[in-house]
């Protein structure tokens, strides 16, 4: 059976999911859609030269106007938002109007719970897919799924320039204001089995990978878990994410934080995240950006009365060929598996959170597809 696609937004996620949806998809058409219709156009270029493949159709969308939304998404088995989450609530109602399955890259957990809340629908509605939140949360449900009675879950992830340049040692593959939101927090955590707010840039601590990443440094920050910490509120004891940056990183962060650099309230007619952004994104910015992303979790429980560590490893690097970075990879494919599963009906009707709608084995074989090695190391302990 042959699938009708949209992409919502054609920049560099959505090129990323419209690729792995003509590889994996039955792709009858891929709609890829644009405010500018020029992007949408060299998208298309680009994909049937990387594939070729004929699926791909440009087509001119402003993501805010629902009638115009409404027209292209009419007859589309599944559609991914890769637009900012500003729009995602409106694109859910009409997706929901029109009969067709959504997924989108999240951001905003807030916008997610109500996305959550529209649950009367026979399609299937799921925020919160990409890298983080998403990737990252389907790893911690896998390794999960290896533990009997799962009691304490720990998640890691970053995404890291393959050749750091000090003094940064990091560089951009999203919008910096994301970046700046996700450093400001509060995150939240599971901590004694209840909901747990903790301060972003905090707790520092160390993880070896091996090369050509090494020793890497992780700190709290916000928004990585989304709605997962209520899902698995009194099912799990603790439940965490840090993100992972080269050694340094953190100290300096944190005294920008200090100095009131993250800050939206006007000083002397300044707006001082406004200035800190004009500043350093030049620094952390690059046309050809080679990058490497991990992500590792742990899983610490008990199984057949014994006690169990189940530690799961995924990376992904820049790909010269495609052109595609290990953020965009890791970001627009696991937006394309749940877009694909929900139009192939395996995925829960209704808006499900991610933590509840890609399950451990679903994973596993979708990351063989793409060529993916988790690596697992589960021990026993007495």
């Amino acid at each position: 059976m042959e699938y009708r696609y949209a992409i919502i937004g054609a920049g560099r996620q959505g090129l990323s999911a419209a690729y792995d949806l003509a590889r994996f998809g039955s792709a009858k058409e891929i709609l890829l859609c644009d405010l500018n219709l020029e992007t949408a156009q060299k998208g298309a270029e680009k994909l049937r030269s990387l594939l070729s493949q004929d699926v791909f159709k440009p087509v001119s969308l402003d993501a805010g106007n629902l009638n115009q939304l409404h027209q292209v998404l009419k007859g589309v088995d599944s559609a991914i938002s890769a637009v900012p989450f500003t729009f995602n609530l409106g694109i859910t109602r009409t997706a929901i109007e029109c009969g067709t399955n959504l997924c989108d890259l999240g951001g905003h957990t807030e916008t997610v719970r109500k996305q959550l809340a529209l649950d009367k629908s026979s399609v299937t509605i799921v925020p919160d897919c990409g890298m983080g939140p998403g990737l990252n949360i389907s790893m911690g449900v896998l390794a999960m799924s290896f533990v009997e009675n799962p009691i304490n879950l720990f998640i890691w992830d970053g995404g890291l320039p393959l050749n750091p340049v000090p003094p940064w040692n990091y560089i951009s593959t999203f919008n910096i204001n994301g970046l700046t939101n996700e450093y400001e927090g509060p995150a939240w955590f599971i901590r004694d089995g209840k909901p747990t707010q903790v301060p972003c840039l905090s707790e520092v601590e160390e993880l070896d990978f091996p090369t050509p990443l090494g020793r890497l440094q992780a700190a709290v920050t916000a928004g990585g878990l989304s709605t997962a910490p209520w899902t698995f509120a009194g099912k799990l004891q603790r439940l965490e994410n840090k993100t992972l940056r080269y050694p340094g990183h953190w100290q300096t962060f944190q005294a920008f934080q200090q100095l009131g650099l993250f800050e939206q309230t006007p000083v002397k007619d300044f707006i001082p995240r406004e200035i800190f952004h004009t500043l350093l994104q030049p620094k952390i910015s690059g046309d050809q950006v080679q990058d490497i992303c991990v992500i590792r979790v742990r899983c610490e429980g008990k199984s057949n009365g014994q006690n169990v560590v189940c530690t799961l490893d995924l990376c992904e690097t820049y790909d010269k060929r495609t052109g595609f970075t290990a953020m965009e990879k890791f970001t627009g494919w696991h937006a394309s598996m749940v877009a694909i599963l929900s139009a192939q009906k395996k995925l829960p009707e209704g808006a499900v959170p991610i933590e509840k709608a890609l399950s451990g084995p679903m994973l596993m074989e979708e990351a063989k597809k793409r060529e993916w090695t988790i690596k697992n190391n589960t021990l026993f302990e007495d």
